[in-house]
């Protein structure tokens, strides 16, 4: 069931390479969060009670709700328009998100390691380079915030492989991390949706220091 999971998070990564809406984006990355509470479930079955609900906890409330609620509200706050605009068009982007699932899984076939979980290592992998694709491939700000919390949640996928040894502050550091980072481009895309109707990055080489 667990390899059942983290293969329909590769089948999400496929299908926002592909989307016109951000407002896909963002149900995609709930859905991703769902995906990760139920393989946290399934994986992290040796640690202590207590650290398994602290971080079911995290990957539920913080992952597939609040982060997408917050980034919904940055959207209608910015009045931001409902296209991504990449820079390549979308079947580009199904090619490109395809190749590196691919590629991942060659290096992991030429890695001889019996303590390897190849298929977190996979997903993991596969996860941050796409989120390193978008955030190269989409002009606006708010697609860069979302490809980062898919890179975060690519690191999550390469943690739970070993999550059984994972400390509590390691998973505390990586809640902050992200909370912290939302919250800073949040007020960020705040104060430029106040200059920027649409919040480019292009637009950024406009910006002045006073």
């Amino acid at each position: 069931m667990t390899n059942v999971l983290l293969i329909l998070l590769i089948i999400t990564l496929l299908y926002v390479s592909i989307a016109n809406r951000i407002i896909t984006y963002v149900r995609v990355l709930a859905l991703q969060g769902f995906i990760l509470f139920g393989v946290t479930y399934l994986q992290l079955k040796d640690i202590e009670t207590w650290n398994l609900v602290l971080i079911m906890l995290e990957t539920i409330i913080f992952k597939a709700v609040a982060v997408p609620l917050f980034i919904s509200y940055l959207i209608k706050r910015n009045r931001m328009t409902r296209e991504t605009e990449p820079y390549l068009p979308h079947f580009v982007s199904l090619i490109i998100v395809t190749a590196i699932v691919v590629v991942t899984i060659l290096l992991s076939n030429s890695i001889k390691d019996t303590h390897l979980d190849k298929i977190f290592f996979i997903v993991s992998l596969s996860t941050l380079f796409t989120g390193l694709y978008f955030i190269a491939s989409r002009k606006k700000i708010i697609t860069h915030v979302l490809g980062y919390l898919i890179i975060e949640n690519g690191v999550f996928v390469l943690s739970l492989a070993v999550g059984n040894e994972m400390p509590n502050l390691v998973n505390l550091g990586i809640m902050l991390d992200v909370f912290a980072s939302v919250l800073i481009l949040g007020i960020f895309l705040n104060k430029i949706g106040d200059v920027f109707r649409d919040a480019d990055v292009d637009q950024l080489s406009n910006l002045k220091d006073y």
